[in-house]
């Protein structure tokens, strides 16, 4: 018998926890994610447990100790402040993908391919995700600065904690058009259902996403071996397919 199939043995919960990575995900990259960790188990025999949810909130509970040992932002300035104040891997910050922002309404014809429908004044609400939790919607709320259309607009807004949330409350129409990742409503360069803008990337920050190994992943051969899959060529495809950029 073999020390490590002994140690195994002795130890389960060990040896399971150690072919397993816990990752914190930006609620924009659930569908890709959740195909890539498919095809990383597939691949390389490691599970990814995976939470969605807002990359404000995540900085919180990371803070707070959540167990976490990858996390996936939606921005850059998350994961470089984790590093600096010590729960992140020194120099372990690469970026996986960078967000298109969308203007999206399941209802067809409802949004124009040119954002117009926003001066319309054509609906009482429009959603977006929490500016000061993701910034999916941080960027949402410089396009309709840009646009100067922030004040006009601001009383119609219906607000999510997180870029699914503000999907939801598009997909379900309690607001008829919202601000949503490109991710969300379109596939394989396809919308998937309504009509859509897609908003010039000239419009507000560039909206590069960041991956980080925090303090509780560092040297588990699970959290190194996913960063590492991110960067690989059947990742690579996934995330493009789902209208991010490299």
């Amino acid at each position: 018998m073999s020390w490590l199939l002994a140690l195994a043995l002795a130890s389960p919960g060990a040896a399971v926890a150690a072919a397993e990575v816990s990752v914190a995900v930006a609620a924009n990259f659930t569908a890709p994610m959740n195909k890539i960790a498919a095809a990383f188990e597939r691949d390389t025999g490691y599970r990814a447990r995976l939470a969605f949810g807002a990359t404000g909130k995540f900085y919180a509970q990371i803070k707070n100790g959540a167990p976490f040992e990858v996390l996936l932002a939606a921005d850059e300035a998350t994961p470089a402040r984790l590093e600096k104040e010590g729960w992140g891997v020194s120099n372990s910050r690469q970026t996986y993908a960078v967000g298109r922002l969308a203007l999206w309404s399941p209802r067809a014809g409802f949004v124009d391919e040119q954002g117009e429908v926003l001066r319309s004044g054509k609906f009482e609400r429009i959603a977006l995700a929490d500016p000061k939790l993701a910034p999916y919607g941080a960027a949402a709320l410089e396009v309709m600065t840009h646009l100067g259309l922030r004040a006009a607009l601001s009383p119609q807004w219906v607000v999510g904690e997180s870029i699914a949330q503000a999907y939801q409350f598009v997909a379900t129409e309690n607001a008829p058009l919202g601000f949503v990742a490109v991710s969300q409503v379109f596939s394989q360069g396809r919308l998937v259902k309504g009509s859509a803008w897609i908003v010039p990337a000239r419009l507000h920050t560039p909206i590069a996403q960041d991956a980080l190994l925090l303090q509780p992943g560092k040297g588990k051969p699970a959290a190194l071996a996913l960063l590492a899959y991110l960067r690989g060529d059947k990742a690579r495809a996934i995330i493009e397919s789902f209208g991010y950029e490299r």
